[in-house]
């Protein structure tokens, strides 16, 4: 999400997981950001949006169909008086909720399903690739994702959405409202600090109170060094 610093426009990356929130400020919004926080050897699944920094990275993605469905209600809001368009939308939507009712424990069933979903939805890309339809820009990104839009499906672990990191970082951007963003480096880098903590903290359970009293009790200032030159 935007942030300012100092009257600079930057950017908070948020990182969640079933047990973890991890927020990082930077100026950039280059794939290298995402790439230092998971590291060489991540081997894991990343849950994001369609922004295209994430193609990038050597990882399995699965594409939020929230960010999806929103913008094919965009596509439907703008054209009211084309029923063809609406049409589009609801088969669309409903290979999406076959693939959100989809259970197995059998990962060999799992995979085929993915498979078919797969071929189900680029067979309603297809026809508008190259036209002037309104459908045309959604169909080109269905096609070019379409790898990443039934993880979900082979790997139940894996969410449809990445609505765990949008409501993450939902009290900044209350706190962008009000305050306008950090004065600071530092205060950039602190508010990353509690925001990851305190995140972390709620997300498991536990008292916020109480573990912040816990870490002022175990804090052990170092010891000062005096020098002198004569």
């Amino acid at each position: 999400m935007g942030w300012r610093e100092d009257g600079v426009n930057s950017y908070i990356w948020s990182f969640s997981t079933p047990i973890v929130r991890y927020f990082v400020h930077k100026i950039s919004r280059a794939a290298e950001v995402a790439k230092g926080v998971l590291g060489e050897d991540f081997k894991g699944k990343l849950v994001c949006d369609f922004y295209s920094a994430y193609g990038a990275l050597d990882v399995v993605c699965q594409r939020c169909w929230v960010h999806l469905l929103r913008d094919l209600k965009k596509l439907k809001e703008a054209h009211p008086d084309k029923p063809d368009v609406a049409d589009w939308i609801r088969h669309i939507t409903d290979v999406y909720e076959r693939a959100k009712g989809f259970e197995s424990d059998i990962p060999r069933q799992r995979l085929k399903a993915k498979m078919i979903l797969e071929r189900k939805l680029m067979s309603l890309a297809l026809p508008y690739l190259g036209s002037t339809k309104p459908q045309r820009i959604l169909a080109q990104r269905v096609e070019k994702h379409l790898a990443e839009l039934f993880v979900f499906v082979e790997d139940p672990r894996v969410p449809s959405d990445n609505n765990a990191a949008e409501r993450s970082l939902r009290p900044s951007v209350i706190a962008r409202k009000i305050s306008g963003g950090t004065r600071s480096e530092n205060g950039s880098r602190t508010r990353m600090i509690l925001m990851s903590l305190l995140g972390t903290w709620s997300l498991r359970g536990l008292d916020t109170f109480a573990q912040c009293h816990r870490l002022l009790a175990d804090f052990r200032p170092a010891k000062a060094i005096h020098s002198t030159q004569a």
